[in-house]
C-alpha cells in the first residue's frame, strides 16, 4: 500500500466512472484498463466508488471488488481513495473496514443523504466511521445531493478531535464556506474542489487540487493548469482555466456520470452506460457534447 502522509492524496484525483458492459455488470477488465490510461493522463489518483462512479446502485460486493481492482492495477503509482460512506452508519463502517483490508490508501465519506442528519448528527456519524479505520479520511460535502451541509465549524471540530479526518471534497460551491474552512483549519488539512470549474478559484484560497470529473478527459491538461498555480504562474493558470471551462461545464449538460461516460464512450474507452435510476443522455444533448470535445480538440 503506498503511503500516504496526512492529506496528501495528490493534487488531480479522478472521480473515476464505474464501467459497465452491455448488461450492466460492473466490467472489472475495462476498469483496469481506464485506470491505466488517466494515471498516463495526469492523474495523481483516483476516488473510486464516489458520486461519479455510481456509488447508489453499486452492492459491497461490487464496490469492494472495485476497490480491489484499482489497488492492484496502479497501487503504489496512484493514490487510491475508497468511496465508503452512505446514510447507513453501521454499513458505512463495515465497507471503510472492508476497504482497508483491500490495501486503499483512503477513505472518503460523503454526508449522509436523504437521512438530513443535524449538524451534530454529522459529527457523530463521521467520528465513529473514522475511529473505526486506521487510514486518512475524506469528508465529501455535496449539500445539493446530499440535502445537507457540513459546517465549517463541524469540519473543524472533527478535523481537532479525529485525527485521521485530513481532508475534504468541497462541492457546496460556497466559496465563503472555503475560505471559512481554510481559517478554522490547520495549513495540514487538505481542500480540494469537489467541481472543476472552482478549481483555480479554490487553489487560489489555499486548497490542494481537485476531484475532478472532467480529468478523464483532458487530466494532463488540468494538470498543467494545477501546476501553473503552484509555479505562481497566474497568468498561464488563468488562460488553461478559460480554455477548459466550456469542458468542465459541459461534462455537466446532463446528470453526472452520463455526460462523461458518453464522453469516453465518444473517445473508444467503452465504459458502458448508466444504471437505473439515470438513464442514456437524448440525442440532442449527445450531439452537443460530441459538437464541444470535437471544438476543442478532444475528438
Amino acid at each position: 500500500m503506498r503511503k500516504t502522509v496526512k492529506g496528501e492524496f495528490g493534487r488531480v484525483l479522478t472521480a473515476i466512472v464505474t464501467p459497465f458492459d452491455s448488461d450492466l455488470q460492473v466490467d472489472i477488465a475495462q476498469v483496469k484498463k481506464l485506470v491505466r490510461y488517466l494515471v498516463e493522463k495526469g492523474s495523481d489518483g483516483f476516488v473510486v466508488c464516489g458520486t461519479t462512479g455510481e456509488a447508489p446502485v453499486l452492492s459491497p460486493e461490487e464496490k469492494i471488488a472495485l476497490f480491489k481492482a484499482v489497488v492492484e492495477e496502479v497501487g503504489g503509482q496512484a493514490t487510491v481513495i475508497a468511496g465508503t460512506g452512505s446514510y447507513n452508519t453501521a454499513k458505512s463502517i463495515e465497507l471503510t473496514q472492508a476497504a482497508e483490508k483491500v490495501g486503499v490508501d483512503a477513505v472518503m465519506l460523503v454526508a449522509p443523504y436523504y437521512s438530513k442528519p443535524s449538524q451534530q448528527g454529522l459529527y457523530q456519524h463521521f467520528k465513529i466511521v473514522a475511529n473505526s479505520t486506521k487510514l486518512p479520511v475524506m469528508l465529501y460535502n455535496i449539500p445539493g445531493r446530499t440535502a445537507v451541509n457540513i459546517s465549517p465549524a463541524t469540519v473543524a471540530s472533527l478535523a481537532k478531535d479525529v485525527s485521521n479526518i485530513v481532508a475534504i471534497k468541497e462541492a457546496s460551491g460556497i466559496m465563503d464556506q472555503v475560505s471559512e474552512i481554510k481559517c478554522l483549519l490547520p495549513d495540514d488539512f487538505a481542500i480540494y474542489s469537489g467541481d472543476d470549474a472552482l478549481t483555480l478559484s479554490i487553489m487560489a484560497l489555499g486548497g490542494k487540487g481537485i476531484v475532478s470529473v472532467a480529468a478523464h478527459i483532458i487530466g494532463s491538461r488540468i494538470q498543467e493548469m494545477v501546476q501553473a498555480h503552484i509555479k505562481g504562474n497566474t497568468a498561464l493558470a488563468t488562460r488553461l482555466h478559460t480554455e477548459l471551462f466550456p469542458l468542465f461545464k459541459g461534462m455537466f449538460i446532463n446528470t453526472n456520470p452520463a455526460p462523461v461516460k458518453t464522453a469516453l464512450n465518444l473517445l473508444g474507452m467503452n465504459v458502458g452506460g448508466v444504471r437505473l435510476p439515470l438513464v442514456e443522455m437524448p440525442d440532442s444533448d449527445t450531439e452537443k457534447l460530441r459538437t464541444l470535445l470535437i471544438e476543442k480538440n478532444v475528438l
